[in-house]
């Protein structure tokens, strides 16, 4: 049965502000470990993926109803892996809210991908609104990140991007998974957990380990798997289900503007007028989307 919109709205609002505080949860982690090397972001999204999947871990006592979704679970759980290895190493060379701002640029791919992979052609609608929304995204992100570039800008926001072409897979890939019988538990169940297998070997491979730490990186890595991993993907891979991918991932635009107001009530860091202005454009450019989307 398909989900009231009041159901809907209150699930995608559960998940954007569920995943706003991944980016801060990142940064609390480098902070606490004074680590920025490749190694520690591969333990973070090792780490972050690794305790989600032990929480799920016990669904795994019931075998899987119908297992011809099974191998769009383990394709997305590869990309979702992806993606956080590439957007959270993103994190050590450039801003929050310029990473942040460009690993949602994923409407645009969704948008391409869907067309090209399987004929979900957008009306005009959507892809204008797509446009307006991702140019509030970025106006977010460059009104937030003056000042403070990172160490290294460029490399960070081209692993920022190459982080919203994985999610974007992941993505699609999900809502096909779902769509041929896997629920949204025994979907997420594949997916985190094959994504955790991915990730755990490599920071082996950069010369680091999950060991030796402070004890607050790990409550961080705990956190970052109940709140936007859990909560936050979770609620979206569920809309998925109900709405066009596209949708969902416009409404992950709005993970920059919870991001900034997380960032103003716990460091005080108040938007400027860019950022503000970059909210409205975005507000204005989901409108549209969703009005384009709604045939």
């Amino acid at each position: 049965m398909r989900p009231s919109r009041l159901t809907l709205l209150a699930v995608l609002l559960a998940g954007i502000l569920a995943i706003s505080f991944g980016s801060i949860l990142v940064r609390l982690s480098l902070e606490a470990a004074q680590d920025r090397s490749l190694a520690f972001s591969l333990v973070m999204s090792a780490g972050r993926l690794g305790f989600a999947a032990l929480l799920l871990a016990p669904g795994w006592l019931r075998p899987l109803r119908e297992k011809r979704g099974l191998p769009f679970a383990v394709g997305a759980g590869v990309f979702l892996a992806l993606h956080f290895a590439f957007w959270i190493t993103s994190l050590s060379y450039t801003s929050v809210a310029a990473s942040t701002a460009l690993v949602t640029t994923n409407p645009v791919w969704v948008t391409l991908f869907g067309w090209l992979l399987f004929g979900e052609k957008p009306s005009g609608i959507t892809l204008l609104g797509v446009a307006v929304a991702l140019v509030g995204g970025l106006l977010i992100g460059l009104g937030d990140a003056e000042g403070g570039g990172g160490e290294n800008p460029l490399l960070g926001d081209l692993l920022a991007v190459l982080g919203a072409v994985a999610v974007s897979f992941y993505f699609l890939l999900g809502r096909e998974a779902q769509r041929r019988g896997l629920s949204t538990l025994e979907y997420i169940r594949v997916a985190y957990t094959v994504a955790a297998l991915v990730l755990l070997p490599l920071p082996y491979l950069f010369g680091g380990g999950y060991g030796g730490y402070p004890p607050a990186v790990y409550g961080y890595l705990l956190l970052m798997a109940l709140l936007p991993q859990l909560v936050g993907h979770t609620s979206f891979n569920w809309a998925t289900r109900h709405i066009p991918p596209v949708l969902v991932t416009l409404a992950i635009l709005f993970e920059p503007v919870g991001a900034s107001l997380l960032a103003f009530l716990l460091f005080g860091e108040l938007p400027g007028l860019p950022v503000l202005l970059g909210a409205l454009v975005l507000l204005l450019g989901v409108g549209l989307a969703v009005v384009g989307g709604r045939r």
